[in-house]
């Protein structure tokens, strides 16, 4: 390997926000991503499925891209990965699980023969020339879970990925902190921390306190159909929900397409352990009495067309709420869908339900004395927070000053930012083009903020177009002008507002083709123009307004 002396490192998301995770690692020739995450709309973002990062620095560098890092399958980490291939076509790796959650979005995607897919083991090194990364096990909220050692002549930085320490997992083994340990003892040049609960002190409970809250709320409710929201990927959440129905002699249920894909998947491998004749076919529902079921469902984080906001709404085909149903949120709400959430447990309690929405849920993340742990095995040279908005980064910068680091070493970046690490020092070298890339239904890209804007004022204050039709020869006006609304005033009681609006028009056509006015663009401005005046006068309103001009020969 050769030592070219400094290391880049670029986060292309991921930072000033939850979600969206991508960051390039430089040295030499050879450039590695890790993670490859989406994020999903803000209120104003109207009509986005979903938002990815732009990858123009890749697109400009893509003879030196050798492959894509995947830290595990959550869909902040894999989501944007269908979408990215398509331009940078370089091999994926990452563990079992990790690796057959992207399958199952390659294959939606028609991707599976064009990508290259490299299913990795805890230990396993891959040497992608001037880089190479080393797989270490974690515990988090998905199975599988790993931190990366990136290792190069300039020096190893550790990438924790999603992590906690958990030394009871539901599946697999506990966090590698041997690994961890070793690495420091050889010295580690940058960790690069999970910032998500760096505000919250203490430690996280493990995945297995939530099963002794089911078994309390299934023993309490033995008369009662039980419903359970949770996230789809959260395998070892799905596994204990299992255990508790059978040990109560319950028939299990899963609704939502994204839960039923990834239990299929973690079955197929294994990860999850299904008892014979506990998990039936939700056609099958209806052959069993209530309190001998459970439905565990999507749509724990209110999302609009989840399962559980359509039975809440009673729009479900095969599932209908009724009154005694105890309905479980087996997650917190993300920073963002607060407001969604408590939407959907409003609808479900005035339909009779009982909500439980505390107690049965521990987080994926380390709080503040697992990341202290993390920084006292790896004695790190550099800390850069990673994983989450602003304030959490600033929490976890303030836990690497208290483990003794030195301020100055303490490396809080920003996306697009150039972090250059070598030997003898750092500095931030200059920044690259980064930003969202919006997703609408099968265009990518096609959306920028100048849509966004003009839905957002459609969304405020509706559309007003003005008709006109004009003979192209003569310039005489044959039809109009009509004025046509959307969204911006109810037509049968504003026809004095629209019969004033129109006369105006009329008025200004007349003045510009009097001044012999044959440019229709121009016409269009001034139309435009006092019409949008006249309105805000009269409404204090701004409404889009269109001027159409048919020239008819």
């Amino acid at each position: 390997m050769e030592d070219t002396g400094k290391l880049k490192i670029i986060p292309l998301g991921g930072l000033e926000q939850i979600g969206m995770n991508i960051t390039v690692f430089e040295y030499g020739q050879t450039i590695i991503v890790v993670d490859c995450g989406l994020s999903f709309p803000e209120d104003d973002m109207l009509g986005i499925d979903l938002v990815i990062p732009d990858i123009t620095y890749l697109e400009n560098n893509i003879d030196r891209v050798k492959g894509f890092i995947i830290t595990h399958g959550h869909e902040d980490h894999i989501g944007a990965l269908p979408y990215i291939l398509k331009d940078i076509n370089v091999p994926v790796y990452g563990t079992r699980l990790t690796i057959a959650l992207i399958e199952n979005k390659l294959r939606e995607h028609g991707l599976m023969e064009d990508t290259e897919r490299n299913v990795v083991h805890f230990s396993d090194v891959i040497d992608f020339g001037d880089i190479q990364v080393e797989f270490i096990r974690t515990n988090h909220s998905i199975a599988d879970a790993a931190a990366l050692a990136i290792h190069t002549e300039a020096g190893t930085i550790v990438h924790t990925g999603d992590f906690k320490v958990d030394f009871t997992p539901v599946y697999g083994d506990p966090i590698d902190l041997l690994r961890f340990a070793e690495l420091g003892k050889k010295g580690v040049l940058a960790l690069m921390c999970d910032s998500t609960n760096a505000e919250r002190p203490g430690y996280t409970n493990s995945e297995r306190t939530v099963g002794k809250t089911f078994d309390t709320i299934f023993s309490e409710n033995q008369k009662s159909r039980i419903i359970i929201a949770t996230f789809a990927s959260n395998v070892d959440r799905v596994q204990q929900i299992i255990n508790s129905a059978y040990e109560y002699g319950r028939k299990v249920v899963v609704e939502g397409r994204s839960m039923v894909n990834v239990i299929h998947t973690a079955a197929e491998l294994g990860i999850i352990k299904i008892p014979e004749n506990t998990l039936i076919d939700i056609d099958e529902l209806s052959n069993y009495p209530g309190e001998k079921t459970v439905i565990v469902t999507t749509g724990s984080q209110g999302e609009t067309m989840a399962a559980l906001n359509r039975i809440a709404k009673n729009i479900h085909k095969r599932i209908t709420l009724m009154p005694g149903d105890v309905v479980i949120f087996s997650s917190n709400p993300i920073p963002g869908n607060e407001k969604a959430v408590s939407k959907v447990i409003n609808e479900l309690s005035v339909k009779g339900a009982d909500v439980i929405f505390q107690d049965a849920h521990v987080s994926g993340h380390a709080c503040e004395e697992e990341i202290k742990l993390i920084y006292a095995l790896t004695k790190p040279k550099y800390a850069i927070p990673v994983h989450g908005e602003y304030r959490h980064l600033k929490a976890q910068a303030k836990i690497a000053e208290a483990m003794g680091m030195v301020k100055e070493n303490i490396i809080i970046l920003s996306s697009g930012q150039v972090l250059e690490l070598s030997k003898d020092g750092s500095k931030i070298a200059g920044e690259v083009q980064t930003g969202a890339v919006f997703v609408d239904g099968l265009g990518v890209g096609d959306v920028g903020n100048v849509v966004l804007r003009d839905r957002q004022r459609l969304a405020e204050d509706g559309i007003i177009m003005v008709v006109v039709a004009i003979e192209k020869e003569t310039k005489q006006v044959l039809a109009g002008p009509d004025i046509v609304t959307r969204g911006f005033v109810y037509i049968k009681e504003s026809d004095e507002l629209l019969e004033e609006a129109k006369e105006i028009m009329e008025e200004e056509l007349m003045r510009c083709l009097d001044e012999g006015i044959g440019d229709w663009g121009k016409l269009k401005n001034f139309l435009r123009d006092t019409l949008s005046a006249f309105i805000w006068r009269r409404m204090k309103r701004s409404p889009m307004i269109l001027a159409v001009i048919q020239e008819v020969d």
